[in-house]
């Protein structure tokens, strides 16, 4: 067994016994609940759904954490969404309350604290009337912070249902086109206004039918890209239909081609050859280690396409990102790297990339904004998160300071090489249209990008 495998048990067995045991505290709530069915008829009822309920779930949880069938649900995608929804949302109420109740226990234990040292200091002589006035007062104070308790646990279970539920039914079907002009160093005049078309993270499955890949890809081409691209993930485990997903994508158009790459999906499935030849026998290309060069009014661009780049190999030893892809890098002409992983941008930066194109993040597929900051859960996987980023072109990635070249967001990254004599790479990070775990999306809406090329 490799060190990654023991990595995955170790973390895969608590978190699918703590999954569990938010089911159990649910169907011990739905129980009581039964229990309060005057009608003999519907008592037995109710328990034997809640029974039933639980029982579909944990089956669906122990098939995700330790079989590959999915192709035994994926096909009832509307149901296992639910399932999914039902399972992520009742986990997330489950620890909320958990954590109110924590917070309670503590108040309470500290009360306790206080009220006992307060007792030593009170004088021998107190009345008995002050003692009860005294007792009056704690009856009252408990009865309000019993009320204050009982209220904010039901508002910490109810928001985890609240937003899973708009973000399952309404967030991830929000797809959005997000437009933006990138200023590329170097690049011919000829190539301004070049036009992309970018979709990224499909997870075709469970949770993504195909009618919805078809409506990301009619949106695709109303833009009238120059260039198609697919920056993997086009599935999300073994036996997951890659080939329905590929096919849908086939409907792309665009006069200079359909392009992509593989995700880290396609590695855990076993899919890179399978989707490379799918690709081949639909009329597109998926890039493996190999680069194409495009001609177009005139001029030519090089475009790079990678398989998914490990960080660490299965033995746990720390890999060289890109190894070997400089070999394909053109100096006579600008270069565009299709690559899953956006930590392979500083790597790509130093080798002279002028752009690379990514997904793998997601956006986190959950945003909040607290106080003029965001925070997402992508932010513990990567600095590049989602949107437009920037280094130094042809820098040693060791050397540079990555939080000064970097921006959240274009508009903020695009200023900086209009008045920079440096010559940039830039990076721009897809959040994709599917969802993977949750199925769900707050805050960060599918999207397809339309990236248009600029002289910088």
């Amino acid at each position: 067994m490799t060190p990654n495998s023991v990595l995955r048990l170790v973390v895969a067995i608590p978190l699918l016994l703590a999954f569990l045991l938010a089911q159990g505290y649910w169907l011990s709530r739905f129980w009581r609940f039964a229990s309060r069915i005057r009608s003999a008829t519907l008592r037995p009822i109710a328990r034997g759904l809640a029974i039933g309920v639980v029982a579909v779930v944990a089956v669906a949880l122990t098939a995700v954490f330790f079989s590959g069938r999915r192709d035994l649900v994926w096909r009832f995608s509307g149901m296992m969404g639910v399932v999914g929804l039902w399972i992520t949302t009742a986990f997330a109420s489950w620890t909320m309350i958990g954590l109110v109740s924590g917070i309670d226990l503590a108040g309470r234990y500290a009360w306790r604290l206080l009220a006992t040292a307060s007792k030593g200091r009170r004088p021998a002589a107190e009345t008995s009337s002050g003692q009860s006035q005294a007792g009056a007062v704690r009856d009252g104070v408990r009865l309000d912070r019993r009320r204050f308790v009982q209220g904010a646990t039901a508002l910490a279970g109810a928001i985890p249902f609240g937003a899973g539920a708009y973000g399952f039914f309404i967030g991830r079907h929000d797809y959005r086109v997000r437009k933006i002009e990138l200023p590329i160093s170097g690049l011919p005049q000829a190539l301004d206004g070049l036009r992309i078309a970018q979709l990224s993270d499909i997870h075709i499955g469970s949770y993504m039918a195909a009618a919805d890949v078809r409506r990301a890809v009619g949106m695709a081409n109303e833009l009238q890209p120059d260039l198609s691209v697919v920056t993997g993930d086009f599935i999300t485990g073994p036996n997951d239909p890659l080939e329905t997903c590929i096919r849908e994508l086939s409907r792309l158009r665009a006069p200079l081609g359909v392009w992509g790459c593989n995700g880290n999906h396609e590695i855990y499935a076993d899919a890179q050859h399978l989707a490379a030849e799918l690709f081949a026998e639909n009329g597109m290309k998926l890039l493996r280690q190999e680069n194409a060069e495009i001609g177009w009014r005139g001029a030519k661009f090089n475009l790079i396409g990678v398989d998914y780049q490990l960080t660490r190999s299965a033995r746990g030893r720390r890999l060289v990102m890109l190894a070997h892809t400089d070999s394909l890098v053109r100096r006579d002409m600008p270069n565009i790297l299709l690559s899953h992983n956006p930590n392979s941008f500083p790597r790509a930066a130093e080798l002279g990339i002028e752009l690379m194109l990514t997904g793998h993040t997601h956006g986190g597929q959950v945003r909040v904004e607290i106080l003029d900051h965001r925070f997402s859960p992508a932010q513990f996987l990567t600095p590049y998160t989602a949107g437009l980023f920037k280094r130094p072109l042809g820098s040693a990635s060791e050397l540079d300071d990555e939080e000064a070249w970097s921006a959240a967001h274009s508009h903020v990254a695009v200023a900086g090489p209009a008045v920079s004599s440096v010559p940039t790479a830039l990076v721009y990070v897809n959040s994709g249209l599917g969802t993977i775990g949750a199925p769900v999306r707050l805050g960060v809406p599918p999207e397809i990008s339309l990236l248009v090329l600029r002289c910088a």
